[in-house]
């Protein structure tokens, strides 16, 4: 592997790609504590847990991402990262508010989902008990 002084990273949530592009350094929180990376650093995997993940750009600019819960894979010079849920903030401060508006309106669509799924669920048993009651 040649050395180099940029990462290509990808930042990736189930429906589509929320940062794609070069990166001097990447800071990470998995769960065994924080870690900085350049683009020499070993190949490794890791998962990551809902915190601030902040890249430095080919321009020296820092972009900040709340995410939640993902996995980190370093190979050669590319990094990919998967997570469930993450938005992007202008600087820490603005993250935070993002952050909170942003997973604050997922847990109630998720609350209402999952309630929805348990009606549908409750009425299929339901029916099944119905069809196993004998007919007189």
């Amino acid at each position: 592997m040649s050395l180099a002084d940029l990462m290509q990273v990808t930042l990736r949530l189930p429906t589509r790609t929320l940062f794609a592009g070069e990166a001097r350094r990447l800071f990470a929180v998995a769960e065994n504590g924080a870690f900085g990376m350049l683009p020499n650093h070993t190949d490794f995997v890791t998962a990551l847990v809902p915190s601030v993940l902040i890249l430095t750009t080919r321009d020296g600019v820092e972009q900040f991402f709340g995410i939640d819960e993902g996995l980190l894979v370093k190979k050669g010079h590319q990094v990919d990262i998967a997570i469930r849920r993450g938005v992007q903030g202008e600087d820490l401060d603005s993250l935070n508010e993002t952050v909170q508006a942003s997973f604050v309106e997922m847990d109630e669509e998720e609350r209402t989902a999952r309630t929805a799924l348990s009606r549908l669920e409750g009425g299929i048993v339901r029916r099944f008990g119905d069809l196993r009651k004998p007919r007189s």
